[in-house]
């Protein structure tokens, strides 16, 4: 129990204030108080007042803080103006009243403070007191910072106790609004989906039940002014309507019956407010928030301003996760359509690419089997028909590639190239070109000092669309393309003396289907993704493309790549035609389309031509049966029911088709014992190196990409015929034995340069020796280095050895030997100084002796179904020898020649 404090006694001490003085300055309240009847109050009449109480009087009522003196053990207040303003309906009739009476609501809170401040003798300070007041009708929350403090009577005792004090219930409150709407601003910006963003809003709410008792989001629908309720915080969701015709019909009738308390007293909330949730002025809401008012606040003005801002910080959220899910959409249906796009040029290209090679593998081979007989008009005709189809194959080429590189399907092999000289060979393909138009083509590329890891496929892209470009708009003067290093870069310049672009065009010059207008050019032919590609495909490489031009004087291009390091497992793509080769086609008129050749020796055996085109089985029937026994079927199944039945020798399928496509039917003809051995050659018309891969993965024996020339598929199906048919004569490899395995091969020489510069060996198919004497007969051939190369060795070779008088079964080995060790030189040599293969053949008295040389570096074959058994093959039928030296490597085949 504190002290009960002691009435001070005795007569005015010297200088007090006389009883009529007392109040005197104290404004309204000191006038209240010298009318009040202080007799009828425990402190008794004024005069028998101690001067102690009198000064202390006299000190609260000219202080202007606000200030409360309580005097007795019954708590007799005195208070100036300042303070009747904090207590409100209380005053006046709190004067010379229990201050426990007049604060009963908060005496629970004050009691402690104030007793200990007595017992004590000690101040206290309490800041942001909270108060429960009923003030003004209603049980208010109120916060004060406050100190109490002992007054002293006469005699030095402790006989009233003094509290200062400040109401802080208006900063209290908007610190805690303030942090609320950052919660719920921090809270929407997360939220993408409306939905999960009122969610998030609502739990945001529920950290300040004080000024949100409970809340309601509601969002439109459909763009309409129908509610429906999405989440709700602090109130049974099933309590509150699910929907509404609009803003108007939700209002306080949802209040009632709810059951919700608020404040922090507990008070029943009986009061909401329904805030439009506007997207902007002029503007139809986007929802509504139903919030319910604290019983503990009263709804004045900085009340509605918080539920303006409230409101606002939500109605934003809102705004902008409808515009991101606007703009998501949008996103989603562009990526749907470009998906849709890429489908469907994936899907295209087997629709394009049959009808290529059905019009223009005939006219090659009308124009090859029968041009000297035609008049010259239809000649002309179908040349003009096979340059335009050759044209369109390019084109069709180049729009697949860029859908395939937009897709995220093509990314670049780095290996260890030599790029001065597949430079200079790929610009040296152009300079015919060049130089039919009146233009100089020069070439400055010496050598590096150090391979670059590129692509060598996307690097020849990149050369003959600049170099091409530079042609098609450079009328007078010439070109230059150099190639040089720096630093830890291979840099590339195209530049010409053509027609310039204007400043305003450079940065659009690498975009997709751009042109510049009326500008110059010799045709206005091609899908213009030419410099768009060489963006796409430099970039694929970490490099960078620009452009530099001044109409009227020609432009520069510049390439620039990272030297960079081969991928890991970086080797050229597991492909039987080489890659300059068909690279090159489309830019050369003088490549054309070979003429296929009856086998002279009949039949070689039975194919099966699968493809669910009627034209394109016609087509193959046609082309093949001078030299097969041809057997065709629309679709896999039918193609699968056919092999079982009867097991061809080859199978020619398509990939794409109906039912069981290529990769189906070659996976059952796997499984099946009768069939396993079968080899399957595809055809496709999807190009590139990514659809070898798949195939070759799969374990096809050779893949042929549409359009494709007859010669080289004729080729190729004898090809893997021999092989198939030496597998089978050599029986099953042991179990331990391993292909032979040249030493290490010595680096390539460089290639010959003429004035620093690379220049383009001219390789004539024609035999560059041929020479009989009294050791036997002997022959030298230099072919191409391409597929189409093999055909030609195997009937030269073929007619040589009978003119030896070699036995059949003998020259039939050594021959598919020979024809072996060609395809491993063409296929897998490494950087070859010159893009040919040379053949030597001496038949003596006692040894036929066949050597295979290239110009480049050897490598073992990669991801093939048959890996190592051509070197197998070779080894079963002749002693093989693999010598790698400074000028290439030749593979030596050597068998003993029988007597008689």
């Amino acid at each position: 129990m504190a002290p009960e404090p002691a009435v001070g006694t005795g007569a005015r001490g010297t200088g007090a204030p006389a009883a009529e003085d007392v109040f005197a300055g104290g404004s309204e309240n000191g006038r209240l108080m010298a009318a009040l009847d202080w007799a009828a109050t425990p402190v008794g009449p004024v005069d028998t007042w101690p001067a102690s109480l009198r000064y202390a009087i006299r000190t609260v009522l000219v202080s202007r803080f606000p200030m409360i003196l309580t005097w007795g053990p019954q708590y007799t207040q005195f208070y100036n103006d300042a303070y009747a303003t904090l207590i409100g309906a209380k005053h006046p009739g709190a004067l010379g009243d229990d201050l426990r009476i007049t604060l009963a609501e908060g005496w629970a809170a004050l009691q402690d403070p104030v007793e200990r401040a007595m017992a004590t003798r000690e101040a206290s300070w309490i800041p942001q007191l909270l108060l429960l007041l009923e003030r003004a009708g209603y049980r208010e929350e109120t916060y004060f910072t406050v100190s109490h403090a002992p007054a002293f009577g006469d005699d030095g005792e402790v006989a009233g106790m003094h509290a200062v004090c400040t109401e802080v219930t208006g900063q209290v409150v908007a610190e805690r609004r303030q942090r609320l709407l950052h919660e719920v601003a921090t809270a929407a910006g997360r939220r993408e989906d409306e939905r999960d963003l009122a969610v998030g809003v609502c739990a945001a709410l529920a950290t300040d039940p004080l000024d949100v008792p409970f809340a309601a989001v509601y969002l439109t629908e459909d763009g309409g002014p129908r509610l429906r309720r999405a989440a709700t915080v602090g109130v049974d969701p099933g309590l509150l309507p699910e929907a509404a015709r609009g803003v108007g019909h939700l209002g306080d009738a949802a209040v009632a019956g709810l059951g919700v308390s608020g404040g922090p007293f507990g008070d029943p909330v009986t009061q909401s407010v329904v805030l439009p949730l506007t997207g902007g002025a002029g503007r139809e809401p986007v929802g509504a928030l139903l919030v319910g008012v604290s019983p503990a606040r009263a709804l004045d003005e900085d009340h509605r301003t918080f539920h303006e801002l409230l409101a606002g910080q939500v109605a934003g959220a809102v705004v902008d996760a409808r515009a991101y899910a606007s703009e998501r959409a949008r996103a989603e249906a562009l990526a749907e359509l470009d998906r849709a796009k890429t489908t469907f040029f994936a899907n295209v290209s087997h629709e394009l690419r049959t009808p290529l090679t059905l019009l223009l593998g005939p006219i090659a081979d009308a124009l090859a089997e029968s041009g000297a007989d035609l008049p010259p008009a239809v000649h002309d005709q179908l040349t003009l028909a096979l340059r335009n189809g050759q044209r369109l194959q390019r084109l069709v080429n180049d729009l697949l590639e860029f859908v395939s590189i937009e897709a995220g399907r093509t990314a670049p092999v780095r290996v260890a190239t030599d790029l001065a000289a597949d430079t200079a060979e790929l610009a040296g393909v152009l300079r015919a070109a060049a130089e039919r138009a009146g233009l100089t083509l020069t070439v400055d590329c010496p050598p590096l000092g150090r391979p670059a890891a590129v692509d060598p496929r996307m690097w020849e892209k990149i050369v003959l669309n600049l170099v091409a470009n530079a042609v098609k708009y450079t009328f007078v003067g010439g070109i230059t393309v150099a190639l040089t290093a720096e630093d830890d870069d291979v840099v590339l310049r195209v530049s010409d003396s053509g027609v310039g672009v204007p400043a305003a065009e450079l940065p659009y010059l690498f975009d997709r289907f751009h042109r510049v207008a009326d500008s110059p050019a010799r045709s206005r032919e091609g899908t213009g993704l030419g410099l768009a590609l060489v963006r796409e495909l430099v970039e694929l490489h970490g490099g960078t493309v620009a452009a530099e031009s001044r109409p009227g004087e020609g432009s520069t291009f510049t390439v620039r790549l990272p030297s960079g390091e081969p991928d890991t497992d970086a080797a050229p793509p597991p492909t039987t035609a080489p890659v300059r080769a068909a690279a090159l086609t489309p830019w050369d008129d003088d490549l054309g389309w070979r003429a296929r050749t009856a086998d002279p020796a009949g039949p070689l055996g039975t194919v099966l031509v699968v493809d669910d085109n009627a034209d394109m089985r016609a087509y193959l029937t046609r082309l093949l049966s001078p030299s097969w026994v041809v057997r065709t079927a629309a679709d896999g199944t039918q193609a699968l029911a056919d092999a079982s039945a009867a097991p061809p020798d080859v199978v020619l399928t398509d990939v794409m088709m109906p039912g069981l496509d290529g990769f189906a039917l070659l996976k059952a003809l796997r499984a099946d014992p009768a069939t396993r051995a079968v080899p399957v050659v595809m055809l496709t018309a999807r190009a590139g190196q990514e659809a070898a891969v798949e195939g070759f993965d799969a374990g096809v024996d050779d893949y042929l990409p549409k359009p494709f020339e007859s010669a080289e598929l004729l080729g190729r199906l004898r090809a893997v015929l021999e092989r198939a048919r030496g597998r089978r004569e050599a029986g099953p490899p042991p179990a331990t034995a391993a292909a032979p395995r040249p030493g290490p091969p010595a680096p390539p020489p460089p290639r010959p340069r003429t004035g620093g510069r690379a220049g383009l060996s001219s390789v004539p198919p024609a035999p560059a020796g041929a020479w009989q004497d009294g050791r036997g007969v002997r022959r030298t051939w230099r072919f191409p280095s391409r597929a189409s190369s093999i055909p030609p060795l195997r009937r030269r070779l073929r007619a040589l050895l009978a003119e030896a008088g070699l036995d059949d079964e003998r020259a039939y080995d050594l021959v598919l030997a020979a024809c072996e060790a060609a395809t491993n030189a063409i296929e897998h040599a490494q950087h070859p100084t010159e893009p040919v293969i040379e053949v030597r053949v001496a038949v003596g008295d006692g040894e036929v002796e066949i050597a295979v040389h290239d110009t480049g570096q050897w490598r073992e074959r990669t991801s093939s179904m048959d890996r190592g058994r051509g070197s197998m093959l070779m080894s079963a039928v002749a002693d093989v020898t693999a010598v790698p030296g400074p000028a290439g490597t030749t593979v030596t085949i050597r068998s003993p020649r029988p007597e008689g």
